[in-house]
């Protein structure tokens, strides 16, 4: 059995756990060439290529930009297609629980001095806590927050909480 997150974005992040939390697998897909449907189409059927039938996987939710951008939300779409097409079942994850589930609010400083943290420094705040929780690195930001959905597949399977954060994100996933 594996974990599997998928990040779905012009780079797609795939990470694959084994049962003890292990990388099996952490790539960023893209597909081919830079002119749709041929990209598109080219980097689902990549993704569908490292796909197992026992995989337990998380797949992070739409996020509110990308319901407006056609291409990111065709990547979405055709991702869900695909593992539906398959016979896959997964369970879809807020992007703000992504976050949530390594303690990264989108927020720094102290009460009453808070600032917003966007872009290049949440991805950041993300990268830093993810290499804090569980001592992995990668350069894409979308293979790290594709580990995070993995972590939580293992999580939703092994009943695995180590913080309260944690079990907040898997009790909602668990309800939805």
């Amino acid at each position: 059995m594996r974990y599997v997150g998928i990040d779905p974005s012009t780079k797609t992040g795939f990470v694959a756990l084994d049962e003890h939390g292990q990388v099996l697998k952490a790539k960023e897909i893209t597909g081919i060439g830079d002119k749709d449907p041929k990209r598109m189409t080219s980097l689902i059927h990549d993704l569908m290529l490292h796909m197992n039938k026992e995989d337990i996987i998380c797949i992070e939710g739409f996020p509110f930009a990308t319901q407006k951008a056609m291409f990111a939300g065709g990547i979405h779409h055709g991702i869900r297609n695909e593992l539906f097409k398959y016979g896959f079942k997964y369970y879809e994850v807020a992007p703000n629980a992504v976050k949530k589930f390594v303690n990264v609010t989108g927020w720094e400083g102290e009460p009453g001095n808070k600032k917003r943290l966007k872009g290049a420094a949440k991805k950041r705040a993300v990268m830093d806590a993810v290499q804090e929780h569980y001592e992995f690195t990668h350069p894409s930001d979308n293979v790290i927050d594709a580990y995070i959905m993995a972590q939580i597949a293992r999580s939703l399977n092994q009943n695995i909480a180590n913080y309260p954060y944690q079990l907040e994100v898997l009790t909602k996933i668990k309800i939805a």
